[in-house]
């Protein structure tokens, strides 16, 4: 292995590009009226005739996912082209049961485009800003799925016809890092838009990375090693990591790069990379215009729309949150969490992001953890709201709200339903109020003794004595200020 002082590796520079997958969010498939929920589905059930690739099937295009392939194009900055069409990409694979792909080659949907991430540290401080380049955004349908048992293998075909954006960047990434970086700022758009739920654990995102070495102060691009179907963030850093090492190891030993491109698959549980095959190229895959589907053809006005439609992008929105006095790992939990960023948008609105910020992103998510369930699996925004409505209303007390929420996050009840079945309704009685605090000074001499020498804290003690006796509901503000007037 190469040693970390090698003075001729230090002057390798990495080159990386990536070609990203995402399944588009739509009811059905993209040529066909198929249920594009596949997952977790009985394998061979959610297909037809036309997904199924039988002779004599026109493919329809889906408008739904074309107008979420546009958004997204316009959401990473490209340029729709008014005018696009379909191929057929030809490749013989067992799932892949008409013998193409229908895809885009050369006019896709969008092109040109540029998406902005951050470097961040263990502590989740910005260390650097940078930014990818996009050579184009096309539309196609997927393959089916194989299960490889022992010698044989099994084919389920309820993926193919599902609708895929395949998102192709510039050369423009330098490390593993940098890609990891790229690609979870591209999820973020993608979801953002609703172009993409992008789970990665149903494989709804998937990339092929391609990655090179170069010397520094050249611009020459090397044949390249592409990694296949990296399916987690974890894997698509760890491939580009091991390749590299790998490549940086060759050419040590042969004194240059590759001598052409070359295809390899992960292995993720060997942690390395294995030669599959030599790349292929636009000419082996045969292109030729898809003859059963008429051009896309949209006006400047169509593509107008459908930008008006977009929502606020994730790096304008992780500002917002930032000027509201969170964080940049605050900011980041809610970009990557839109469940949970619901929620908390929705308590903000009625109270301020620091209150909304104790009350979601310390105190939800605390009772959440500690009870094992997801945000899906805990209150929803109309429950949080009537618990911080609750509290402002004095109904109970802030203290009390935290043990409500804990209930509220262990038994699925809404706030209403366990205030009334635990009597924590907040004392807000001024003679019952009184009563306890005259018995709380009669208890109390030598605080109250205290308080009279100067020593403030004193009636901290008293205050605490009042609220244990009454379980906690006693309004403590009133308790402050009658002692108060009583001491005095």
């Amino acid at each position: 292995m190469l040693g970390s002082d090698d003075t001729s590796m230090a002057q390798l520079e990495v080159i990386i590009g990536l070609e990203v997958h995402a399944q588009m969010s739509t009811k059905t498939k993209m040529f066909c009226g198929c249920d594009n929920d596949a997952f977790g589905k009985a394998p061979n059930t959610t297909v037809c005739p036309v997904c199924m690739g039988h002779p004599g099937t026109l493919p329809v295009p889906n408008g739904e996912a074309v107008k979420k392939a546009i958004k997204a194009s316009l959401a990473i900055g490209c340029t729709v082209n008014l005018r696009s069409h379909f191929d057929r990409k030809h490749y013989f694979y067992p799932d892949l049961p008409s013998g193409f792909q229908i895809s885009q080659y050369d006019f896709p949907l969008s092109v040109k485009g540029k998406v902005a991430y951050d470097i961040v540290d263990g502590s989740g401080k910005i260390t650097a800003q940078k930014s990818c380049g996009i050579t184009r955004l096309h539309m196609e349908n997927d393959a089916g799925k194989l299960t490889h048992r022992g010698s044989s293998t099994l084919c389920d075909y309820n993926r193919a016809g599902t609708p895929l954006m395949e998102i192709v960047t510039e050369p423009d990434l330098h490390s593993a890092e940098e890609a990891v970086a790229f690609a979870q700022a591209l999820r973020r758009i993608l979801i953002a838009v609703d172009a993409s739920e992008a789970d990665m654990f149903k494989g709804m995102m998937r990339f092929d990375a391609s990655i090179s070495l170069r010397e520094k102060g050249t611009n020459t691009l090397n044949p390249r090693s592409e990694i296949k179907n990296l399916n987690s963030f974890k894997s698509l850093e760890k491939a580009l990591q091991y390749e590299e090492k790998r490549l940086r190891q060759l050419w040590e030993e042969t004194g240059g790069p590759l001598k052409g491109n070359i295809t390899v698959g992960w292995q993720d549980d060997e942690e390395k990379t294995r030669m599959l095959r030599d790349k292929e190229n636009a000419d082996d895959y045969r292109y030729f215009p898809e003859p059963d589907i008429p051009p896309l053809v949209f006006t400047a006005k169509d593509i107008e729309d459908l930008r008006e439609e977009l929502p606020v992008l994730p790096g304008e929105l992780k500002q917002k949150y930032m000027e509201s006095g969170l964080d940049e790992k605050q900011a980041m939990q809610l970009l990557d969490q839109p469940e949970l960023r619901t929620i908390f948008d929705a308590v903000a609105a009625k109270s301020d992001a620091k209150r909304a910020s104790s009350l979601v992103l310390t105190q939800l998510l605390g009772f959440l953890n500690a009870a094992e369930k997801t945000v899906a699996q805990g209150p929803d925004a109309e429950a949080m709201l009537e618990l911080l409505a609750a509290i402002d209303a004095k109904t109970i007390s802030g203290n009390a709200g935290k043990d409500v929420l804990q209930k509220m996050v262990t038994t699925g009840k809404s706030p209403k339903a366990i205030i009334a079945a635990e009597g924590m309704g907040q004392i807000s009685d001024t003679s019952a109020i009184e009563k306890l605090v005259t018995e709380a000074i009669a208890k109390n001499p030598k605080a109250i003794e205290s308080y009279k020498t100067g020593k403030q804290a004193a009636l901290g003690a008293i205050v605490g004595w009042v609220m244990k006796e009454s379980k906690g509901q006693a309004d403590p503000a009133m308790v402050n200020e009658i002692l108060r007037k009583k001491v005095l």
